[in-house]
């Protein structure tokens, strides 16, 4: 068995927990600094609480970490360039969920002097998009746009913002204040976020789609050159992004971010019936001729070994699992940067985890999406 630290018993980092320490490949520790949060943990033989204190550094945390194999931060966005510099004192890989381009960029630069894997942004956008988006482009001679939508929304919406809360408070705010990166006329810019605003319908739903910072991963430097169009949106339904703007920038709350935190967890509810809305279109030349091909789909919550997990728990939780059992598996490089879109998606697709971003396909066709032409939910 593999020992893994998993850093943040919060929602999405027990899931993960449950998941590997479930395989039998895998014994976990768990490390928070919240009494609560690690008593509420799965009882299993593999799962190992573990507490932190504020005065836990250097040596302290090797200690902790010392014969991990792998590292998968579930903490706040703004601790991970921390963590994965303890993994890399430690030799042990390194995985996070987070969002937030600086600390990506930071973690790239650590990488170049790093012996094993650091492999950020392994959540659902940034993420398993970037796989899926990356396969897509492979059936094109040439490529035009790609278009990235996601959501994490309620089922049933009944305030003006037609959200309730099912992930991290301080990462949604990250995403609609931090600037955006896109390609634009072939050219890589920033894009303010909650701009862009478009209306579209995925599988017979209208949403709203807005510029939010981080989904878009590290696609702008994999096809910089190759698009004359690339873009990451967020989902909503309809109304959203004006409410939000009147929050952040006519009560400028952007300036006070954890008074707006504050506000919207004393007034949205948490939701455990939320969907997960994917939807991922690319347009290029093939044969001549300019084409268009997409991937939709929903996800919704399950239940995990007795437990029912939301959505974004399982789809969130099930890509870091599977990006760390390919690593396991030496299927993916065992040092450097590794960017998302250098999984290749028929291996995530048989993988135990990523067997839940498996598209819906027609039986009748018996389409393979191995072959990026068949790659969409019918």
């Amino acid at each position: 068995m593999q020992k893994i630290a998993v850093v943040g018993a919060g929602r999405i980092g027990t899931t993960i927990a449950s998941m590997l320490a479930h395989t039998g490949d895998y014994h976990v520790h768990v490390l928070d600094p919240h009494d609560q949060a690690l008593a509420a943990l799965p009882k299993h033989a593999a799962i190992v609480p573990v507490q932190l204190t504020p005065q836990m550094e250097g040596t302290d945390l090797a200690a902790l970490l010392a014969g991990s194999f792998a590292l998968l931060s579930a903490a706040p966005f703004h601790q991970m360039q921390r963590w994965a510099q303890a993994a890399v004192a430690v030799g042990a890989h390194y995985l996070d969920l987070t969002e937030d381009i600086q600390s990506t960029q930071a973690i790239a630069a650590l990488s170049q002097q790093a012996s094993t894997a650091l492999i950020p942004q392994c959540g659902l956008a940034p993420g398993f998009v970037s796989i899926a988006a990356h396969h897509l482009c492979q059936a094109f001679d040439a490529l035009d746009t790609v278009h990235l939508r996601v959501g994490a929304l309620p089922r049933c919406a009944d305030n003006s913002l037609g959200y309730q809360l099912s992930w991290s408070t301080e990462g949604v705010i990250n995403e609609y204040c931090q600037p955006c990166e896109a390609i634009v006329d072939g050219q890589r810019q920033s894009l303010p976020a909650l701009q862009g605003l478009e209306r579209l319908r995925v599988l017979g739903q209208d949403y709203e789609a807005f510029n939010t910072s981080g989904g878009v991963g590290s696609l702008v430097q994999s096809l910089a050159g190759q698009v004359r169009e690339l873009n990451y949106k967020t989902l909503r339904y309809p109304g959203h992004a004006e409410r939000m703007r009147f929050l952040l920038d006519e009560l400028r709350l952007r300036d006070q971010r954890e008074l707006l935190r504050q506000i919207l967890e004393q007034a949205l509810p948490a939701t455990e019936q939320d969907v997960v809305v994917i939807f991922i279109s690319v347009s290029g030349q093939q044969g001549g001729r300019l084409l268009q091909r997409h991937y939709a789909q929903e996800i919704y919550g399950t239940t995990l070994h007795g437990r029912a997990i939301s959505a974004i728990q399982s789809s969130t939780a099930s890509s870091i699992c599977a990006v760390l059992d390919l690593l396991a598996q030496g299927q993916l490089p065992q040092s450097g940067w590794v960017r998302q879109e250098a999984i290749a998606l028929p291996l995530f697709l048989a993988n135990r985890f990523g067997a839940v971003y498996a598209p819906k396909v027609d039986c009748a066709h018996s389409a393979d999406v191995a072959d990026p032409a068949h790659f969409r939910s019918l």
